[in-house]
């Protein structure tokens, strides 16, 4: 039973952070497309994320992407992540692995991050997701972080591959 704790108590932030945040608008959109009209995009193929997650090193190459689709929920109440999405309290992340911290043009970013020097690789954002605070001092980002290193290469992973054009 004990084993169990830690996945239920992933299934129930994921049902609360859905119930939360991740109702339709007036117009049936969810904040994922930001309230804007999308052409619906055909999944990725497995040889696309297959792809993608070669451009990983491990342990995010092989991790786990329903998992880091299920912990993804705890992000969502701030963050989009498809192409076009708006910004809510954080920014859109979509295109984020690769370029600059704070990139996104317009966005309320802390001077802290905008002064960072950091560019989103797997490793970056794994210490970003363990501690927002403890990588950039002064950050306005108020999670707290994610403990498990399991949890963050999955997280990672799903992110590298939801947020990326297709290879």
């Amino acid at each position: 039973m004990s084993a169990d704790r830690p996945l239920i108590a992933i299934a129930l932030l994921a049902a609360l952070a859905l119930a939360a945040c991740g109702r339709p608008t007036s117009d049936g959109e969810t904040p994922e497309t930001g309230g804007v009209e999308k052409a619906a995009s055909a999944p990725l193929t497995e040889a696309q994320q297959a792809a993608l997650l070669a451009e990983l090193p491990e342990p995010y190459r092989s991790a786990d992407l329903e998992r880091g689709e299920a912990l993804y929920a705890m992000c969502r109440s701030c963050h989009t992540y498809v192409e076009g999405g708006a910004n809510l309290t954080g920014p859109n992340l979509w295109g984020t692995f690769g370029v600059k911290a704070a990139h996104i043009a317009g966005f309320n970013y802390s001077d802290a991050l905008r002064e960072s020097g950091l560019t989103w690789d797997a490793a970056t954002m794994d210490k970003w997701i363990e501690n927002p605070r403890g990588l950039v001092e002064g950050t306005k980002m108020s999670y707290v972080g994610m403990k498990s290193p399991e949890d963050r290469a999955a997280l990672v992973a799903w992110l590298k591959v939801n947020t990326s054009p297709a290879k």
